[in-house]
């Protein structure tokens, strides 16, 4: 089969289409044949062999040389093969998923189980595979992390990436009131979301304006924005949630204002976002699309940080 494959850490240049081993699915996987994945964070972290989260990220994609010869973490295809212990699914099913570990760069992908969904009904498998680890993510930290409710105010930091385009629609489903922050590029694109104000980050600071807020999701991470910037944009027993869990984990241990998480998404929560989509509430939004023979091009697209909403990669012709 052909896959996008990397040997060393290192740009997008080290990402080569080669012909690989088909994988074969242990008892509790499913052989997937992948019509199409996304780029997220996460890849450039393993490519670039970058160590973050006190060297676990190390530890997950490899010290000297990658642990992983193939990216790829979100995707959606149609299940060709079951493994001996497998029950919710069967050959044929269009399923999606986020991947633990990398692999879904390639034409076909074993997936286990736990972390599998049927793939949503009203998505293509492109929108599909860019909502598993966003959306999934989105909906992890709106909903497990902090306990979102109707009448909230709700801001919602970098509302026109992956996780915040989620966010922004996620929120909207609980009647709250939310605030988008993003680029003056992408002020209409997150009005389209559904956001009841808009703040453009380059002409506003969203801390020195007055206004309060019962959760700030920071979708962004990498100390872009912090609760130490945005504590006093908080209401009294307002959240501050953070994607970026590095950020979060010794310096506010004990303070219950604030949160950082990682993913950790599971089939039963992508069962979840499949019914907020199947209700029409949640859509994914699509960028940029690329072959899989253009992988590394785009790296250097989400690299270059133009991107909105997500980055998908097309397996069917």
């Amino acid at each position: 089969m052909k896959a996008v494959v990397y040997e060393e850490f290192g740009s997008p240049d080290v990402l080569e289409l080669k012909d690989v081993e088909k994988p074969t699915p242990k008892d509790d996987e499913l052989l997937v044949k992948v019509h199409a994945t996304s780029v997220n964070a996460i890849d450039m972290i393993f490519r670039s062999g970058k160590s973050l989260l006190f060297g676990m990220t190390k530890l997950m994609a490899g010290f000297k040389k990658p642990k992983y010869k193939i990216l790829g973490f979100d995707v959606s295809g149609e299940v060709e093969a079951v493994g001996a212990k497998i029950t919710k699914f069967k050959k044929g099913d269009n399923i999606y998923a986020c991947l633990r570990s990398p692999g879904a760069n390639a034409e076909y992908v074993c997936v286990p189980e736990k972390f599998s969904a049927i793939k949503p009904a009203n998505m293509s498998h492109l929108e599909a595979a860019a909502a598993a680890d966003t959306g999934g993510t989105a909906l992890t930290g709106l909903t497990d992390i902090v306990n979102i409710k109707e009448g909230q105010r709700v801001l919602i930091f970098g509302a026109s990436g992956g996780v915040g385009s989620f966010a922004v629609q996620i929120a909207k489903t609980f009647t709250t009131e939310v605030t988008g922050v993003c680029g003056t590029d992408a002020v209409d694109m997150v009005k389209s979301l559904g956001a009841n104000a808009v703040i453009d980050y380059k002409k506003e600071d969203f801390t020195k304006n007055g206004q309060t807020y019962d959760i700030i999701f920071d979708a962004v991470g990498r100390n872009v924005t912090s609760y130490s910037k945005c504590k006093n944009s908080l209401t009294e027993d307002g959240i501050f949630v953070t994607v970026d869990f590095q950020s979060t984990i010794f310096r506010y241990m004990l303070n219950k204002k604030v949160r950082g998480y990682m993913g950790g998404i599971n089939g039963e929560k992508l069962d979840s976002l499949r019914e907020l989509i199947e209700a029409g509430k949640v859509k994914s939004f699509v960028d940029k699309v690329y072959p899989l023979s253009q992988v590394a091009e785009a790296h250097r697209y989400y690299e270059s940080g133009q991107k909105k909403g997500k980055i998908g990669i097309s397996l069917l012709d």
